[in-house]
C-alpha cells in the first residue's frame, strides 16, 4: 500500500508521486552530452528523488558517485585540509571496494593525510589520477549542499570543480 511521503526520498513502490520520467530523461541527456547542472528548490520539492531517479537512469552507462553533504560536519568545512580529507573519505565510502577498476588509491592518500598537509589542489590532483585510471565515465552527484552555503572552502571547491570541468574541453586528454 502506497502512502504520501513528506519527509525525504520518495520511492515509487512505496509512495505516491508525480511522474518525473520526462525531467529525468532531460537530466540524463544533459549528463550524457557532458553538461553539468544545479537544482535549487526548497525542501520537499523532489530534488533527492530526482537525483535518485537520475542515478537509476544512468546505471550501466556511467559510474555514478553520489555524495550527500549532510554527512559532513561544520568542522569538515573549517579548512581546505579538513574538507579535502572529508570529501575524499566520503567519496571512498561510496565507491566499490578500491574504486572502479581498482583505482581509488590516490583518494585514500588524501583521506588519510594530516589536514595541514593537504588542500584542494592535492585533492584535485588525486581526483585526476583516479579518473585517469578508470575506464568508465564518472558522474559526480552532490546532494544537500545547502549545509555548506556561504562557506569559503566550499565556494573555493566549487570554483575549482568548475575549472576542472572547463579544462577538459581545452585538453581532450584531461580526465
Amino acid at each position: 500500500m502506497r502512502v504520501f511521503n513528506t519527509t525525504g526520498l520518495c520511492v515509487p513502490r512505496k509512495h505516491y508521486m508525480v511522474d518525473i520520467s520526462k525531467r529525468v530523461e532531460k537530466m540524463r541527456a544533459m549528463v550524457m552530452q557532458g553538461d553539468y547542472f544545479c537544482m535549487n528548490r526548497p525542501r520537499q520539492y523532489g530534488k533527492t528523488t530526482a537525483l535518485s531517479a537520475l542515478e537509476d537512469a544512468l546505471r550501466g552507462e556511467c559510474e555514478v558517485v553520489r555524495l550527500d553533504f549532510q554527512g559532513l560536519s561544520h568542522e569538515d568545512f573549517r579548512s581546505e585540509g579538513m574538507f579535502a580529507r572529508a570529501f575524499a573519505a566520503a567519496l571512498l565510502d561510496e565507491l566499490e571496494p578500491d574504486g572502479p577498476d581498482g583505482t581509488a588509491w590516490p583518494l585514500g592518500s588524501i583521506a588519510d593525510a594530516k589536514p595541514d598537509g593537504v588542500g584542494l589542489s592535492k585533492l584535485f590532483r588525486a581526483l585526476r589520477a583516479w579518473l585517469r585510471g578508470g575506464s568508465r565515465r564518472v558522474v559526480l552527484v552532490i546532494d544537500e549542499v545547502d549545509s555548506a552555503t556561504n562557506n569559503q572552502v566550499f565556494l573555493d571547491f566549487l570554483a575549482q570543480l568548475r575549472q576542472q570541468y572547463l579544462r577538459r574541453e581545452e585538453k581532450p586528454s584531461y580526465p
